[in-house]
Parts: structure tokens; C-alpha cells; sequence
């Protein structure tokens, strides 16, 4: 779950107000990640966060793209 939230503060952090689809999907995963958590539904809490982490590291690349295209850096 750390490094899901550790990836979800990067894209956060790289997309300022504009957050990419793919972040705020993340963000809900990781809330189902941590309810599940709460529930002992461990299995689904790992899958979540697992998810989670995967849609966060897809709103950074793209953000970055973006920035790519840009120009910034």
C-alpha cells in the first residue's frame, strides 16, 4: 500500500491542478484498497493497491508525455 501511495504523491505531484483520469482512478483504488484493509479482506486490499500503483504509474508516464510534448522538463 506504501508504494501505491508513494506512486499516487509523484503522479499528484507531476500533474498539478490537472490530474489525468488515470489518477483519479488510483486514488479510488487506493481508498477500496484501504477499506478492504479495514474489512480483512486482505486478498482484494493487495489486488486493489497492486492496481492502484499500476494507475498511478500510467497517469505519471503520461503526464510527463505531455510535459514531453511541451516542452517543459
Amino acid at each position: 500500500m506504501s508504494n501505491a501511495r508513494q506512486a499516487i504523491k509523484a503522479a499528484r505531484d507531476a500533474s498539478g491542478p490537472a490530474a489525468p483520469a488515470s489518477l483519479i482512478e488510483a486514488e479510488s483504488l487506493l481508498n477500496r484498497a484501504e477499506d478492504n484493509l479495514q474489512k480483512r479482506a486482505y486478498k482484494q486490499a493487495r489486488r486493489d493497491a497492486i492496481a492502484a500503483r499500476g494507475k498511478a504509474a500510467e497517469a505519471l508516464s503520461s503526464t510527463r508525455t505531455v510535459d514531453d510534448r511541451n516542452g517543459a522538463s
